[in-house]
């Protein structure tokens, strides 16, 4: 070999051994160097889970027509954790974004804070790790250049998203019925473990009241999950596998809107009338129930409020007004959670209890003026006198010295001051007999139970009392003697002898618990109950608002049927008693004047006026009823606070309702069809939209229901 191939056989040698040199030492710096780098980038190329959320189910009335709903939106939100990995927490994003949006830049940083002591709305109540809704209603325009220019706007996103919508169909608003969503919290999550954060702000949602909360279990659906596969950068290269979200159901009630909407209608007008006559008529309850099933049909509040205030996050100025006591508190249902005096209404169970304690049902009792309990005149409304009547007489023209003898009578059988061991009270085991003082079992959420005032009740109230009593009975009420002295000094002489023996149940506190006074305090749902009972033949119903609940394909996933809560101690002669002096109480006793001209002979109403005082306000006006008289169906009870009488105001209210329910008003249709309620429950057409029972007209809202196109059932 010569020397110049030698010398190249070298040279190639050594550019071999550089070559193989500097592919271990780029192997080195790869593995070695930067092998977790290489490690992570490489784990990054993977599989990732996103949830796909599932829409919210409807919540229909009887014949279909939707109480609330999804509509379509654009909602803008933002992801708290990307913000705040930024330099300046995401100040610069949220910045332009107001810019795009029109709004205040403050509004939308208020907005991304988490809610806690000391912060005011608006802030995030939900899970940190949720996108925040900052517009669930963004123009087309504003959310493209947010999706068109995303590097300028990291941890904002801008979909379309299924928002919460009431549409009040017919006039229906029953806010507080119906509930409202809120985000759900992070302690919430951890509980549930069933419920998985979307990503999507707006169904990662919970029910806070009414039907929302009670079945949003059903109402909520299954979310899906689609398995996408996405390289390095985060980019989606296809789809693994994925499982599609399983719609909520949607849930029928009992509510009928025609008459929900109705009956909201005639509590205004009766509170908007006491206004023009001067009286403060500050809130009011109406609620219209089967009496045969307790399924109830309409349930009215005043003040009432917008549901759709809740949606993309509440206002501290709206949040305020909803429980300020100066604005009503319209949060607060007055038919389950409101609690009151009934006055003459409480007379369905006193009466009873009479009879049940010996008093004869068809005996003649004197109606005094006035009666003397004690050492104290205790007087009929006005100081009327009635002379001798029957017990059916001193129902229909009210007659409340009857009463304070029965019940004075008793007291002083029982033992008086000084009770026997075990006293009889029989209008207080009545009382509750009746199901009063405690909660009556509806489907909603924060039910009153009401106060019967029983010896035992005393004692309890004395005991927790006691040391305020006779703290205010030495050094009186100077806030009250400011502006009241004469109430304030009513107040001290109460405190005074409230410190010493107030835990005594009083011949007073027997006499006014008679007629619905005192510490007596009903629900206007319990009051209907009751009236509802002696109507049916004496069951007591435990209410419900929901019907049933519709799987997505349109089936019926299962029923809600009434449930019975017991039966009134009473025989049915007493009941048919009841039920002749009830329907004369709007012929020719204290509602005659508001039913004058009725057309009684076609709907016989029977009923009951009652008239509360109230120390330092005006009477708070009550009326009980049923109809037809001789074969009830339904039960109608309005309350109006500080407006006068039973006959007043009440009375009234209830007669508007009743003319709507029926149609006999000139040219008002009935909101029930032959004074029936539907007797089969809607269904579900092969567009998703809801297909009325037959005999209640068409569909009056073709927006489709929450279903999948290829999970809807043909309807035949």
């Amino acid at each position: 070999m010569g020397s110049r191939s030698r010398v190249r056989l070298v040279v190639l040698h050594v550019m071999v051994m550089s070559l193989l040199l500097s592919l271990g030492g780029r192997l080195w710096y790869l593995q070695v160097m930067n092998g977790a780098h290489y490690r992570r980038v490489a784990a990054d190329n993977g599989i990732r889970d996103i949830i796909v959320p599932a829409p919210r189910g409807q919540i229909l009335d009887d014949a279909g027509r939707p109480l609330v709903r999804n509509r379509t939106a654009l909602v803008v939100s933002a992801d708290r954790t990307v913000l705040l990995r930024q330099k300046d927490g995401g100040r610069a994003v949220l910045q332009r974004l107001a810019g795009v949006l029109g709004v205040p830049y403050a509004q939308l940083a208020a907005k991304v804070r988490l809610c806690g002591p000391g912060v005011t709305r608006p802030c995030w109540t939900g899970s940190p790790y949720q996108p925040i809704p900052l517009d669930d209603n963004a123009d087309a325009r504003k959310a493209l250049q947010i999706r068109e220019r995303q590097e300028d706007f990291p941890g904002i996103s801008a979909q379309l998203q299924a928002v919460r919508d009431y549409p009040r169909t017919d006039g229906a608003g029953a806010a507080q019925a119906l509930g409202y969503l809120q985000p759900i919290t992070q302690e919430e999550l951890n509980k549930r473990k069933g419920i998985k954060v979307t990503g999507y702000s707006g169904v990662d949602l919970i029910g806070r009241d009414g039907l929302e909360a009670i079945y949003d279990g059903d109402l909520r659906g299954a979310t899906g999950v689609r398995r996408v596969l996405v390289d390095s950068q985060g980019r989606v290269t296809g789809v693994a596998s994925e499982k599609p979200p399983v719609s909520g159901g949607n849930l029928v009630t009992s509510i009928d809107a025609k008459v929900q909407g109705d009956v909201e209608a005639a509590l205004k007008h009766a509170i908007d009338a006491a206004h023009k006559r001067g009286d403060p008529a500050d809130s009011g309850a109406a609620v219209v129930m089967d009496v045969r099933t307790g399924r109830v049909m309409a349930l009215g509040s005043y003040p009432t409020y917008n549901p759709a205030v809740w949606t993309g996050g509440i206002s501290q100025s709206e949040y305020d007004s909803l429980l300020n006591k100066s604005k009503g508190q319209p949060l607060i249902s007055r038919v389950t959670q409101g609690e009151f005096a009934p006055g003459s209404t409480f007379k369905v169970s006193s009466l009873p209890a009479a009879v049940r304690d010996g008093y004869s049902l068809h005996g003649i009792y004197g109606c005094p003026s006035s009666y003397m309990v004690g050492a104290r005149a205790f007087s009929n409304f006005e100081g009327e006198s009635g002379g001798d009547i029957s017990l059916h007489q001193a129902i229909v023209m009210s007659c409340d010295t009857i009463f304070y003898r029965f019940a004075y009578e008793e007291w002083l059988r029982d033992g008086g001051m000084h009770p026997v061991k075990n006293p009889k009270d029989p209008m207080i085991k009545m009382a509750k007999d009746f199901g009063f003082g405690k909660r009556t079992g509806i489907d909603l959420v924060g039910e009153s139970p009401g106060r019967i005032p029983s010896r035992q009740w005393k004692q309890d109230y004395w005991d927790s009392t006691k040391a305020s009593d006779c703290k205010h009975g030495k050094t009186g009420y100077p806030d009250v003697a400011k502006t009241d002295p004469a109430r304030a000094a009513y107040l001290k002489q109460m405190a005074a002898e409230n410190c010493v023996d107030g835990y005594i149940f009083r011949a007073g506190d027997a006499a006014n618990f008679s007629v619905g006074q005192g510490d007596v305090l009903v629900t206007p749902l319990q009051l209907a109950r009751a009236y509802a009972a002696v109507a049916n033949g004496g069951t007591l119903w435990s209410p419900r608002v929901g019907k049933a609940v519709l799987a997505p394909n349109g089936t019926v996933a299962r029923r809600i049927d009434p449930v019975k809560a017991g039966t009134l101690p009473i025989s049915q002669k007493v009941l048919a008693y009841m039920r002749s002096a009830f329907a004369d109480v709007p012929k020719s006793g204290t509602a005659a004047g508001a039913f004058g001209g009725f057309p009684l002979d076609k709907l016989p109403v029977a009923g009951k006026t009652g008239t509360a005082e109230v120390w330092g306000k005006k009477d708070n006006s009550w009326f009980a009823s049923y109809a037809p008289a001789n074969n009830p169906h339904y039960v109608v009870v309005v309350m109006v606070t500080q407006t006068g009488t039973g006959a007043t105001t009440a009375a009234p209210a209830v007669r508007e309702i009743w003319e709507d329910m029926y149609g006999l008003r000139k040219g008002k249709k009935a909101d029930l069809p032959d004074g029936k309620v539907p007797d089969r429950l809607p269904s579900l057409a092969s567009d998703g939209t809801i297909v009325p029972p037959p005999g209640f007209g068409e569909p009056e809202d073709k927006t489709p229901a929450s279903v999948p196109a290829h999970r809807r059932k043909k309807h035949k």
